[in-house]
């Protein structure tokens, strides 16, 4: 990482000017002012960052702290006007379609871990808001969502065709995100999206499918890898459109998911072993490891691979087991694709009541032992490098668009990953990307708490300062939970 990183210190930007009277040497503050930006009316666009979306669920406390709400506030000082958001009923979170329960309730810490929150949510998407909203942030939402017809049909939702969050709010069931911001006329954007084409195949450890090479998104399914063409193509008329009118704007690059703690937290060999149990598995593999001997010798694989493949334990910490796809297909053969995770595959934290618990009370039969860890829990290091390179490829788009088009651009990507190597300081905290414990993200382990998107509000600050001279100040973290609490008003 650059050494040369400091709009990222989290330091006042109150720019103090010396008073010439000689009689007077109390510090001035600059007034704060736009710069070159307009900010009379803003409009934020994006997934369930914009949102507020926080510990699993969106409900009105996580919507007041979005980042892009906390920057509404301090465009106000500087000519900002009413930042309307879409709100929730309650502080539950959660949604209904038709009193059906399609989303839960948010997750609190009961001081020993977290839980969702009881009761019945009471937000129904039927009961739609009508009027224009500045928060155009919609939890779920990839790149190609926001320009899609039929996004926020509520006919759609039950299906899967549309966005119960959208269709709460959209202006009419036929039209897009983008056009519904682009009527409010924004003087000034917020754009930070790209985030869920590759994060819902990420979090399902990696079922889906890459659709490089594919043009067509209708034809891609819920937890596939967006085309970086399409992601492109998508992105730039998503800034054509806002900049259309000379509106100004701020853009942000994408994190790599190795900077989320629902990736990070659970170790990949947690189960500690006796010499006897250890023993017990080994015997249980034998016949496994025996093949992979013979299909070396029928040169079906090659010795590296037959390597990798060997399970084995001892007393100690172990790694799990899991199914790899990725593995050559000896299953006519009689052998599975199993080998054990390493410390390139990253275990999803949902994992973590799951491993070691048995199949039927069965105790021969213990998941992540006994009983390899299924695709859905492990996102593999093959896998893990397809969201790599795709992030790679959206994040390159992002810069040259924003450098393009004059907009201030927000290196997020560089931010998660100091939060996720050692943490960033301001006054006595330490904010890091450590699950429940570090501050910066929520309980569901991949959305940030209230300070996480005050961080992201501050971020901001920066880039739009610098790009157009404005004079914006940060907000105080100290002042922002990280945790919300199980009862709120």
């Amino acid at each position: 990482m650059k050494k040369n990183i400091k709009w990222l210190l989290l330091v006042s930007l109150t720019i103090i000017a010396c008073n010439n009277d000689d009689n007077n040497n109390t510090p001035e503050e600059v007034p704060v002012t736009p710069g070159s930006a307009v900010f009379t009316k803003y409009v934020a666009l994006g997934d369930s960052f914009a949102a507020g979306y926080s510990d699993n669920a969106l409900f009105k406390r996580g919507q007041e702290g979005s980042y892009v709400n906390v920057l509404a506030q301090q465009f106000v000082a500087a000519g900002g006007g009413t930042f309307t958001i879409p709100y929730t009923n309650d502080n539950k979170g959660g949604l209904l379609l038709a009193g059906n329960v399609i989303a839960g309730t948010r997750l609190y810490f009961n001081g020993t871990a977290p839980v969702q929150l009881p009761g019945t949510p009471t937000t129904e998407v039927t009961a739609h808001l009508t009027g224009a909203f500045n928060n155009m942030g919609i939890p779920g939402a990839k790149s190609f969502h926001l320009v899609a017809a039929n996004y926020g049909n509520v006919a759609g939702v039950a299906s899967g065709a549309a966005n119960p969050y959208f269709a709460r709010f959209a202006s009419s069931s036929s039209t897009t995100v983008l056009a519904d911001a682009i009527a409010q006329a924004p003087t000034f954007f917020s754009l930070f999206i790209g985030g869920n084409d590759v994060l819902s195949y990420a979090t399902s450890g990696g079922i889906g499918k890459d659709q490089t090479g594919n043009m067509n998104p209708a034809t891609y399914g819920s937890n596939d890898i967006t085309d970086p063409t399409v992601f492109k193509t998508v992105y730039s008329g998503l800034v054509a459109g806002l900049t259309a009118n000379g509106a100004k704007g701020v853009v942000a690059n994408l994190p790599y998911i190795t900077s989320l703690p629902y990736f990070t937290t659970v170790p990949y060999n947690p189960a500690p072993l006796t010499e006897t149990l250890a023993g017990q598995l080994n015997a249980g593999y034998a016949a496994y490891n025996a093949g992979l001997k013979q299909m070396v010798i029928n040169q079906l694989i090659s010795q590296d691979e037959a390597t990798r493949r060997t399970i084995t334990f001892k007393a100690g910490n172990n790694s799990v087991v899991v199914v790899d796809s990725y593995l050559t297909n000896l299953a006519a053969y009689g052998l599975p694709s199993y080998r054990q995770a390493t410390k390139d595959d990253l275990v999803v934290l949902s994992a973590r009541t799951f491993i070691g618990t048995t199949v039927g009370g069965d105790a021969t039969k213990v998941n992540g032992l006994s009983v390899p860890l299924a695709d859905n829990w492990v996102l593999t290091k093959d896998e893990v490098a397809e969201v790599k390179k795709a992030t790679d490829a959206y994040n390159i788009a992002i810069k040259a668009i924003a450098d393009e088009k004059g907009l201030a651009f927000v290196d997020t990507g560089s931010v998660l990953k100091q939060l996720s190597s050692g943490g960033i300081k301001f006054g006595n905290f330490t904010i890091t990307s450590n699950y429940v414990t570090g501050g910066a993200f929520s309980l569901d382990g991949i959305h940030p708490s209230a300070r996480g998107y005050a961080l992201i509000a501050n971020i901001f600050v920066d880039a739009i300062n610098t790009k157009f001279g404005a004079t914006l100040r940060h907000v105080d973290l100290s002042t922002y939970p990280i945790q919300y609490p199980g009862t709120l008003q």
